[in-house]
């Protein structure tokens, strides 16, 4: 028998289906899942104890991702895959130093489009709309993006925890070509990407147990797959690197050093070439 629907949970969510959005977000501690979720997630945890760290590492990659870009003048944000907007969302990390900065929030999951537009109801410089990153076209010539987002200027691109639910059918690395296309010289593409390499038995049948159990299944790559996505733009130093090693703080470098194979996962940061001055 299905839970009693939540009031913030719109009619047209399936109960008893599991989505990725709302499994990482109980991983970082919200709210806003059911429990199917959290079924398929305290299973992923019983291979693998360390997802809630991971999904904390993932949010802190992208703070640090969202700054630099911040520091170099982008104040466009363009975050696919977004999710429940929770943790220090992208609008309030990349305001902290760009006070006018425009962010779009873009997922699937309708449980994530209707938490973010009740956040963002109020806020004239950000929007969270419902798409499929397998569509890249129609993100792009969404109005609200092209309401909010200048293609003509730099923007950053925000692409974490999406490609690995990426078929190679469906092309990840042409998405992400893509929305290349459309986006000035001077933009920033932030990847974070889960990967097979270095992981032990037990990750892998997390990843098997997923697979069976979820309607998004994901596609775990490795360091070379990943690069290629990257075509096209410049890796910023230190390239493509596991997850907590790129430029961590101060404060957690040496934590990050500590078998940094752990999370599954690589990350990096580019920058399209060719800005004048």
């Amino acid at each position: 028998m299905s839970e009693t629907r939540p009031e913030w949970a719109p009619a047209s969510i399936d109960l008893d289906r599991p989505s990725s959005a709302r499994v990482w977000d109980y991983f970082l501690g919200g709210s806003h899942n059911f429990a199917v979720d959290r079924r398929v997630a305290e299973a992923a945890i019983a291979f693998k104890p360390d997802l809630p760290e991971l999904a904390r590492q993932v949010r802190m990659f992208l703070h640090r991702a969202v700054r630099t870009a911040a520091a170099a003048g982008v104040d466009q944000f363009l975050d696919i895959g977004a999710g429940v907007p929770t943790m220090g969302p992208v609008h309030e990390t990349a305001r902290r130093s760009r006070p006018s900065a425009r962010v779009v929030y873009v997922d699937h999951d309708p449980v994530a489009v209707a938490h973010g537009e009740a956040m963002l109801a109020a806020d004239g410089a950000a929007a969270f709309i419902q798409a499929d990153a397998r569509s890249p076209h129609a993100i792009l010539d969404h109005p609200k993006v092209r309401d909010l987002i200048d293609f003509d200027r730099p923007v950053a691109v925000l692409l974490c925890s999406l490609l690995h639910f990426v078929s190679d059918a469906d092309d990840p690395a042409g998405i992400v070509a893509t929305l290349r296309e459309t986006m000035a010289p001077g933009s920033y593409l932030v990847i974070q990407h889960a990967t097979h390499d270095h992981q032990p038995r037990e990750t892998i049948s997390m990843l098997e147990m997923w697979n069976a159990n979820s309607p998004e299944p994901m596609y775990w790559r490795g360091a070379e797959q990943i690069e290629k996505i990257f075509e096209g733009f410049t890796l910023l130093d230190p390239g493509v690197v596991l997850l907590p090693l790129w430029r961590p703080e101060p404060q957690e470098a040496a934590r990050a050093k500590e078998n940094p194979e752990r999370y599954a996962s690589y990350a990096a940061v580019a920058v399209k070439p060719g800005a004048s001055g």
